[in-house]
Formats: C-alpha cells, structure tokens, sequence
C-alpha cells in the first residue's frame, strides 16, 4: 500500500467523488472520509452555495485552499474536492505531493444526468446545462489531468469505481 498516504478524489461536479470516496472509505479500514465542501460549510455555517452568494467564489476558493492545505498534511484519508479545487496551483501542488490523487473522469452527458435534480451546485445555476459543462470542463481538463491517474466513471456503478481506485492503490 501507498505509505498510508491520503487518497484524493477530483474531477467535476457529479463526477461521484463524495459517493465514490465514502465507499472506498468503507472498504479500507482505517481511513476516514472527507468532503472539503461539507467540512467548510459546518466551520463556516453556511453552504457552499450561500458563501458564494454571501462572499464570491473569490473568497471561498481561498477557504477551500487553507482547508485542503490542512487536511493535506493527515494521513489515512479519503478526500473528495469540491469541483474546482484543483484549479488552486498551491492546493494541486500539496496534493500531488502529500497523496495519491485520482481524477474521476465524466463527460458532460453523464454529469448532466446525475445532477440534473440537485440546486446545490453554485457555478452550474441558471445556466444551459450542457454548455456551461462543457465550458467549466474544457477549463478545468488541463489541470484533472494532472492527477497521478484518471479513472473513467462513464456507464459505471460507484462500485466499480472503488474497485477500480482499490486496484491504483492497492498496486502504487
């Protein structure tokens, strides 16, 4: 195994890293799971969606930032990044160095299909679906693949995700 080093999940909003990581947590003991958008919104008391509105995504990305950058130096977690985290250079860079960081691959036609019904989901509001997908997806490729490896979610049950990740981690 990987030194007991963190596992980190990104990739786009719908991509199943918060499903995904809390079943990978499930199936190796001793890890912990943890979603950085769900951990600033309990120490902020707000969503992620009213920090936006409240502050701008300006102020939330450095919350996101100083939050990854304190998780970053645990060991045995499984860490899911809200959908831009990555783009932080600082954040990508303690990443890459402190863990293991899978990106979960998603084309724009499944992430639309799983989360066509939610609303907590600040940067795709009132938009064109699709469209904004593809342009916050065309942004962000360069940097997702940057991740030490790239699992396809297309078509796949969360399980077989995990089954997948189990495989990179169990062989680095």
């Amino acid at each position: 195994m990987a030194e007991n080093k963190n596992i980190v999940l990104t990739g786009m909003p719908g991509s199943g890293k918060t499903t995904v990581g809390q079943k990978l947590a499930d199936k190796l003991t001793g890890y912990d799971f943890i979603d950085t958008d769900k951990k600033i919104e309990q120490e902020n008391g707000l969503s992620v969606t009213e920090i936006f509105n409240s502050y701008g995504e300006k102020y939330f990305r450095r919350l996101e930032n100083e939050k990854i950058k304190q998780i970053a130096q645990t060991r045995n977690q499984i860490i899911s990044l809200g959908g831009g985290a990555f783009e932080n250079k600082e954040s990508r860079k303690v990443l890459l160095k402190n863990a293991v960081v899978i990106y979960l691959k998603t084309t724009p036609y499944a992430i639309i299909r799983r989360i066509q019904a939610q609303t907590h989901r600040p940067l795709l509001e009132g938009a064109v679906l699709n469209k904004r997908i593809t342009e916050i997806l065309k942004e962000r490729e360069k940097n997702y693949a940057k991740a030490h490896y790239t699992v396809d979610t297309d078509d796949k049950t969360a399980y077989d995700v995990v089954e997948e990740i189990l495989k990179i981690y169990r062989v680095k």
